[in-house]
């Protein structure tokens, strides 16, 4: 059972090997083809451009960090703003200011409990055309020394959540033929790392179904994005902090984006029609790197962490 004063659902994702001292190459995919160049790399610059024009926006995770950060950016946008969390003090301190942001107290892990605000949140606002999943929680550990129950809800939350979002969210936006469907997933979901072995499931997990999601409806209208973020400055760290702290995690310190960085990067991504968004420098190095030298990331890992 999941236990939210323990792992409150709060938002997303990261990755350690984002500035690794190899990189002879850069990858890109877009929402028809992949792309692998070699030579000098041009990095993706945060715009201030904001992509997004519509009505009615959905946040998961939006009682913290980047939930919160696009709550306040799409309700600054005009849009009316539907939080989604467990997390209702949390939720009041998003909306706090705002009239056209609004919450709902859902755990995500119940495929009725959604499908329920789903219908909720189109009946009071109209329908949706943006969802963000957010939701996630990362308790780290070695996987014999975590407990099972741990893994379970973490796999229930960041991919079993994820899911009922989907299947509540976007058939109606396909339906219509148009609308944002923004994955976070994380660096986490490329590249494994260990004692980071249960997060680094969840979000793979969220990568390769969004990934299969989108080639099924990619006519559709809608547009997909799938974020693989390094580690971002929000509270989700600290859940990692309170567990065990990888070196990996440490060498990063002092390195996050901060969420707004991360949902510019997402803006151009989805304006130029890239499927995945990799914000920051070295993340896409670190996705060609998991591709075509795994060998090398599993040195380099063990190397830092010393075992």
């Amino acid at each position: 059972m999941w236990n939210s004063a323990m792992y409150p659902v709060t938002l997303l994702p990261f990755y350690p090997f984002t500035l690794l001292p190899f990189y002879p190459f850069a990858a890109i995919e877009t929402n028809r083809y992949h792309c692998y160049f070699a030579g000098d790399i041009h990095w993706l610059v945060a715009g201030t451009n904001m992509a997004y024009s519509g009505k009615v926006a959905v946040v998961t995770g939006g009682g913290s960090g980047m939930g919160r950060a696009a709550a306040h950016t799409f309700a600054r946008g005009g849009a009316q703003v539907a939080l989604i969390d467990v997390n209702a003090p949390g939720m009041a301190q998003t909306a706090e200011g705002y009239d056209n942001i609004h919450a709902y107290v859902v755990d995500i892990t119940d495929v009725d409990a959604v499908a329920a605000a789903t219908r909720q949140i189109e009946s009071a606002h109209g329908p949706i055309d943006r969802v963000y999943n957010c939701a996630a929680i990362m308790p780290f550990g070695k996987i014999l020394d975590q407990d099972a129950r741990t893994i379970h809800t973490l796999m229930n939350i960041n991919y079993g959540g994820f899911v009922n979002i989907a299947k509540a969210m976007l058939p109606g936006m396909i339906a219509r033929g148009g609308g944002d469907f923004v994955s976070f997933a994380s660096m986490a979901g490329i590249i494994p790392g260990m004692m980071m072995g249960a997060y680094n499931a969840s979000k793979a997990a969220v990568v390769m179904l969004t990934e299969v999601i989108y080639h099924e409806n990619r006519d559709s209208g809608v547009r997909f994005a799938c974020v693989c973020p390094p580690p971002v400055a929000t509270p989700l760290l600290q859940q990692g902090r309170d567990t065990v702290w990888p070196r990996m995690m440490q060498e990063q310190e002092g390195k996050e984006l901060s969420p707004q960085q991360v949902i510019d990067a997402i803006e151009a991504s989805l304006e130029k029609g890239e499927f995945f968004v990799f914000p920051g420098k070295g993340t896409k190095v670190g996705y060609a790197l998991r591709r075509w030298f795994p060998n090398y990331i599993w040195k380099y890992n063990h190397k830092v962490e010393g075992f």
